[in-house]
């Protein structure tokens, strides 16, 4: 899902909502729906150490970064297993 909104206006919406105002009112008021809003509101708490039950946007990038090269190690064994069998 492509990130439509600026993480400005994503900081912006979260101190609103810090502020006072319901996601709801600003759904209304700026376009993105309140879901988006309230899990806005969800990950900057946890980065900021307001939550505990998730992982930081630091650990979710290091997880998408451990996958990937996890990924490409799992396609490299692969390559190496299938050349190896072909010397025998």
């Amino acid at each position: 899902m492509p990130n439509n909104y600026p993480p400005e206006f994503r900081r912006q919406m979260v101190e609103l909502v810090r502020a006072g105002w319901t996601p709801e009112e600003l759904a209304k008021e700026f376009q993105p729906s309140a879901q988006s809003i309230r899990t806005w509101v969800r990950q900057a708490d946890l980065d900021d150490g307001r939550r505990q039950d998730g992982l930081t946007s630091a650990e979710k990038d290091e997880l998408a970064r451990l996958r990937r090269e996890n990924k490409i190690l799992r396609e490299e064994k692969e390559i190496l297993r299938k050349g190896d069998y072909c010397w025998k």
